[in-house]
């Protein structure tokens, strides 16, 4: 929801700059520049630093999928950067990767051998997880 109303603020700006600028006092030109650079700016400050703040602390939304062929294992934050693990049965490797701002600097752990107990036959010792609670209710 957060991530709506930072859209809808950032289009009401831009349409009070093309409104004020623009139609109020007649000059175009200096309306549009000002309006690219409201829009630019402010998509770049979205996507650069406030998406994953939306998410993790004011509820927004954020989608992602895991690859083809692998299965998610977990997703924790470390500041205000998302870790998400997956593991690749094809490979027996579990993959770490950082989704941090901007998609820029983003990190990756491989872990070789990594036999994760919830994937397929409960990680080679012939044990299984079972369903359901640990305790009865």
């Amino acid at each position: 929801m957060i991530t709506y109303l930072y859209w809808f603020v950032l289009a009401a700006a831009i349409f009070l700059v093309l409104f004020g600028v623009g139609v109020r006092m007649g000059k175009w030109k200096p309306a549009l520049i000002i309006a690219v650079i409201i829009w630019l700016a402010g998509t770049l400050l979205y996507y650069f630093w406030l998406e994953q703040i939306f998410v993790k602390r004011l509820g927004g939304t954020m989608n992602l999928e895991v690859p083809q062929g692998q299965q998610h294992i977990a997703a924790t934050w470390k500041g205000d950067n998302l870790w998400i693990e997956n593991y690749d049965p094809e490979t027996n490797r579990c993959v770490f990767r950082e989704y941090s701002r901007g998609n820029l600097l983003e990190g990756q752990v491989v872990i070789k051998n990594c036999n994760p107990l919830r994937a397929g036959n409960g990680g080679g010792t012939g044990m299984a997880i079972p369903d359901g609670p640990r305790t009865p209710l």
